[in-house]
């Protein structure tokens, strides 16, 4: 049969304050990006569609 692994406790890692700055600087360089990516989509959508997609018969 399967041994059972004795119980070990788990060490957590903090990070320290330059790191923490960082891994922010990266996130909120990451959403930046996701904005302008989403915005950029958007834009070049109703651009393809044109002006005339708002006229249209009710």
């Amino acid at each position: 049969m399967a041994e059972k692994l004795p119980h070990t406790e788990i060490e957590l890692i903090s990070q320290t304050e330059k790191q923490k700055k960082a891994q922010r600087s990266r996130s909120v360089a990451l959403a930046l990006a996701l904005a302008a990516f989403v915005l950029i989509v958007y834009v070049g959508t109703w651009v393809k569609l044109g002006p005339e997609v708002l006229v249209r018969p009710m």
